[in-house]
């Protein structure tokens, strides 16, 4: 085994939360900071909370609108199928007559 090639430990890491909270911990860093802890995550707070840096949940929130939108302007099958029988239907009640 090589001697010297881990990197060193540090038993009291202290760890800053974006909402605030801090905590000590084990790691190879001095200190750092995290966007979400147990704090605030939403899977521990049960809310919903939308870490948006880039604008990727509003983009994502107009693309499934657009979709939606263009899938209820559009006739399926079935219906147009439906459509022209019941216009075929009405033309030939209409000659009869």
């Amino acid at each position: 085994m090589k001697k010297k090639i881990h990197p060193e430990y540090h038993k009291d890491c202290k760890v800053t939360c974006a909402c605030g909270n801090t905590f000590t911990t084990g790691s190879t860093l001095k200190e750092f900071r995290v966007e979400l802890c147990n704090l605030c995550h939403p899977f521990y707070t049960g809310k919903q909370k939308f870490v948006d840096t880039a604008r990727r949940v509003e983009k994502f929130q107009e693309k499934a609108g657009k979709i939606a939108a263009a899938a209820a302007g559009r006739k399926g099958k079935k219906i147009k199928k439906a459509a022209a029988v019941a216009k075929k239907t009405a033309k030939k009640s209409s000659d009869k007559a």
